[in-house]
């Protein structure tokens, strides 16, 4: 019995051996066909072998820790320094430990303790940063003069210093140094410090017409400020060296300085020449609070170095006018060592308005820049083609120079030309210093 033959495009397929049965096939010239050969037909699908399941670490075990144990881990875990399995162990026993997880808690609150209180004082110098902003959208009706900034400046740094320190730093000792011929050193109180700032800012207010805070006590002091400030120690040591004294005598100094600003703020543009008498020299006012600031920077300097506290210098504007201001009384003291018979060069008549020997004073850093000094008489024009030295020095140390701080054969500068020019001009720097 035959069945239907199916056609799978080779031929027909029988019911035999399930071969398929290929037809003889010629071409036109009669020649037989190469037949192909059979494909094997299609196996059962292969099965896919399943994916390997990945090998899991083994859960970590923590070590066994009895109840002692634990306990006795508590505080090295409110340090955090115990090890991992360790911190692991105790926070697990925490949950089920009420009495371990309240000690744990008062442990963390103890450890909180131990951390250095921060100080919640402003920078001192966002009053300025703050003004600056403000005047810069709106300028004040009554403006402090560009001159007085320095001194604003500083002496809110100092109030700054000295609100942080508090009471308890009053009597702390504080080396006063200066430069007399030889390194001079006083031995004082943060408190006498102050008082002679205040007194001799008293100079400015006696200039200004401001009622003196040293005269409301029937004090008739001397203008001289070493002696001003000797007479005043000796009337208010004894206030000085009671308790709370220091707090007041911050108050006085501070309540003067916002007096002194407010004045030349009102006085207009023309008290800016009004004269300062410091008994041996004069300043105009404009320089005398430019001097006011230095002395309050470098003081509170003296005050933070006692107390190993960090005080950074002003900044390059402000330290840029004090270092403008010692260099324009550098060529005044030259000539005053000069008739005293300090001097190591030759001096030369030069009339005043004329050109004489000058010196080139470069000062890095910042607030630097470049001064020409007459070295032959105040009155002379330095100019740069006639310059027979050339002096490079750093900002700071030049002011510390300038305070006294720095002895002239020990400071680090660079230099060119007549050396004993040089020596002069950095001997002078230094006599600039006084108490």
């Amino acid at each position: 019995m035959s069945g239907p033959a199916y056609h799978n495009g080779n031929g027909p397929l029988g019911e035999g051996d399930g071969l398929p049965r290929v037809p003889n096939q010629r071409d036109q010239s009669g020649s037989p066909l190469p037949v192909r050969e059979p494909q094997a037909p299609a196996g059962p699908p292969r099965p896919v072998p399943p994916p390997p399941v990945p090998e899991t670490a083994p859960p970590t075990r923590l070590p066994l820790y009895d109840h002692g144990t634990l306990k006795s881990l508590l505080g090295a875990w409110a340090l955090a320094v115990c090890s991992r399995d360790e911190s692991l162990a105790v926070e697990v026993h925490l949950t089920d430990c009420a009495a371990c997880a309240e000690e744990a808690l008062r442990l963390r609150d103890a450890v909180g303790l131990l951390h250095r209180e921060e100080s919640l004082d402003l920078d001192p110098l966002l009053r300025a940063r703050v003004l600056e902003g403000c005047l810069g959208r709106r300028p004040a009706r009554i403006p402090v003069p560009e001159w007085a900034g320095p001194y604003d400046a500083e002496a809110a740094r100092l109030d700054a210093l000295l609100r942080d320190l508090g009471d308890s730093y009053w009597h702390e000792p504080v080396d006063l140094r200066w430069y007399d011929g030889a390194p001079v050193t006083r031995k004082v109180t943060v408190g006498e410090v102050i008082t002679h700032l205040t007194t001799v800012d008293g100079l400015v207010a006696v200039a200004l017409d401001v009622p003196d805070t040293d005269r409301k006590g029937g004090l008739d002091l001397p203008l001289d400020p070493m002696r001003r400030t000797e007479a005043l120690w000796a009337a208010q040591r004894a206030a000085a060296e009671e308790s709370g004294a220091g707090a007041d005598l911050r108050d006085v100094w501070r309540g003067q300085s916002h007096t002194l600003l407010r004045t030349v703020s009102f006085a207009g543009g023309g008290a800016a020449r009004i004269g300062v008498d410091y008994g041996s020299f004069a300043l105009p006012l404009r320089d005398a609070f430019v001097d006011r600031a230095f002395e309050c920077w470098i003081h509170a300097w003296d005050i933070a170095e006692a107390v190993a506290y960090p005080y950074d210098p002003p900044s390059p504007r402000n330290m840029n006018r004090m270092i403008d201001l010692a260099a324009r009384m550098l060529p005044a003291a030259i000539a005053h060592r000069r008739r005293d018979g300090l001097a190591d060069s030759a001096g030369r008549l030069a009339d005043a308005g004329s050109p004489g020997r000058s010196l080139l004073l470069e000062i890095e850093g910042a607030g630097g820049g470049r001064w020409y000094l007459p070295l032959d008489s105040p009155g002379a024009v330095a100019s740069r083609e006639h310059a027979v030295a050339h002096v490079v020095l750093d900002g700071v140390e030049f002011c510390q120079l300038a305070a006294g701080h720095l002895e002239p054969e020990r400071i680090a500068f660079g230099q060119e030309g007549d050396r004993d020019v040089i020596r002069d001009v950095l001997y002078a720097t230094a006599s600039l210093s006084r108490l």
